[in-house]
């Protein structure tokens, strides 16, 4: 074997015994689905330099199925296929080099073959094996001429032969892989579908100008539309009173591409509307940005959290009530003794500050402070002696306080005051609470100390702020304030740190 040889035969993969089987090999040559690549440029270009190549007229990209040979690619002859019995290609499947026929008439496997005793009248033939990355033969490249050769082809035109049928393997595998790859993606889309229609809420897409395309099943479940009828979520299915506040939110989502969350109304298949919570993300694909969603059924919770607003305000209103009639019957006990006008007054001034103040420690009661100092002030107030003198003093910085945060503050402070009145430094004369407000890298530290009270048990006893106090204190600092708090009980008094996030206040 020559050198060029020996590169040539190196260049292609040898055909496997394992394929020897016809069935077998024809199962490899079906993944390629070969015939999408009918005239391919790239496969033409690799035919028309092998005619010139080997200086003949005519070259071909052929594969052989069960019954016939077709050529993907050629040139010089006018046929798409032949019939595979007659195939000068078959007897070049199971090789490695080329095979090469320079006179067919003299060549017993050929010189019966209607394609030489007949038209076109083939006398010279070289074919390249085509062989499957697994060792499948497939087909060849093949060059013809209609005139014999006295020569073979030299060791440059083999070489070359084997490097065009190794450029001819590279796109059939591209296109192979291209295949594979598009039913991995078909396969993944299956599963992914699959699972979002096996969810409970409703899952959706929209593209980059908030066009709806995708619902899963659930969707019609819900409503009873159909999924690719899309444009009847907002103009059909939002509540009429909801929809000017969905379409102003999700074109605000759009515009800034803040991620997207309501809660609204759906009408349901049966024709009742059901709250749901609506949310979306923005997502970036390579084709721009797509927008992710779900939409759950949350009309069971919003129900109850209604009811509960309904009970709480109801049960706030009728305390408020009590604050008024234990007024009312200081007043009305103060006319009768007119010498205790003054303290009456002092009770009754009280009174309605502990009715100001209880406006805080409940949700939805419409009361706000924009700031810590005036929502302290308005807790505090309750607490103040005779004449205006604070018992409790407020320190430091002033910090911005949302409505969201405002509860559970109050809630927190509201209930060491009211714990300091029954049992330490507000329960007696002349004792006194501090609370110091500092503020240090994104972080909010208040600091209450109590003074002059009642001396505090080391073991946090019986008369110490505990039980379901001290756990309605926890859960308001850690669970929606996302901070710490720690409580000492000092020899001169109850003291109480804690640390809060700067966001938790103004969020």
């Amino acid at each position: 074997m020559t050198m060029q040889e020996a590169i040539a035969t190196a260049l292609m993969t040898a055909p496997s015994p394992q394929f020897a089987a016809e069935e077998a090999r024809l199962r490899v040559l079906e993944e390629f689905q070969a015939e999408a690549l009918e005239d391919d440029p790239e496969l033409q270009a690799i035919v028309q330099f092998a005619a010139r190549l080997c200086g003949v007229p005519a070259s071909m990209v052929t594969l052989l199925d069960d019954r016939r040979q077709y050529f993907l690619a050629r040139t010089g002859v006018d046929q798409r296929e032949t019939p595979r019995e007659v195939s000068f290609c078959t007897h070049a499947l199971g090789r490695t080099e080329l095979m090469e026929v320079t006179d067919a008439r003299l060549d017993p496997r050929f010189a019966d073959n209607p394609l030489v005793t007949g038209a076109p009248g083939v006398r010279f033939y070289a074919g390249q094996p085509l062989v499957s990355d697994e060792g499948a033969p497939l087909g060849t490249l093949c060059v013809i001429d209609l005139e014999p050769h006295r020569a073979p082809l030299n060791d440059f035109q083999r070489e070359g032969m084997a490097v065009l049928a190794q450029a001819a393997m590279r796109r059939l595998r591209s296109q192979r892989e291209e295949l594979a790859a598009t039913r991995e993606i078909a396969r993944s889309e299956a599963r992914l579908r699959a699972l979002a229609d096996s969810m409970p809420d409703i899952a959706f897409s929209a593209d980059e100008h908030g066009q709806i395309d995708y619902f899963n099943r659930r969707w019609h479940e819900f409503t009873g539309i159909d999924m690719d009828d899309t444009d009847r979520i907002a103009g059909e299915v939002v509540h009429p009173d909801d929809h000017g506040r969905v379409r102003s939110k999700w074109h605000h989502a759009l515009e800034s591409g803040e991620p997207y969350e309501d809660e609204h109304r759906l009408r349901r298949a049966d024709g009742t509307y059901r709250w749901c919570l609506a949310r979306a993300l923005p997502v970036e694909t390579g084709g721009g940005t797509r927008w992710f969603g779900t939409i759950t059924d949350i009309d069971d919770a919003h129900r109850l959290s209604e009811a509960r607003d309904t009970l709480a305000k109801e049960l706030s209103h009728r305390i408020k009530n009590i604050f008024a009639v234990v007024s009312g019957l200081v007043s009305l006990e103060a006319r009768k003794s007119p010498e205790h006008k003054a303290f009456a007054d002092r009770i009754g001034e009280t009174l309605r500050a502990l009715g100001r103040a209880h406006e805080f420690v409940r949700p939805a009661s419409g009361e706000t402070q924009e700031s810590l100092t005036g929502l302290l002030g308005v807790l505090f107030e309750p607490y103040m002696e005779a004449g205006g003198a604070a018992r409790v003093t407020v320190n430091g910085t002033d910090q911005p306080v949302s409505a969201k945060a405002a509860t559970p503050l109050a809630l927190v402070f509201h209930e060491l005051a009211t714990n300091s009145a029954k049992y330490g430094a507000l329960s007696v004369e002349g004792g006194t609470v501090s609370l110091d407000v500092t503020e240090e890298e994104g972080r909010v530290h208040l600091h209450w100390k109590e003074s002059g009270g009642p001396p505090t048990p080391d073991d946090g006893g019986d008369n110490a702020p505990k039980g379901f106090g001290s756990r309605l204190v926890d859960l308001a600092v850690t669970g929606q304030l996302q901070g710490l708090w720690e409580r000492r009980f000092e020899p001169d008094g109850l003291a109480v740190d804690l640390d809060l996030p700067l966001t938790a206040l103004g969020t």
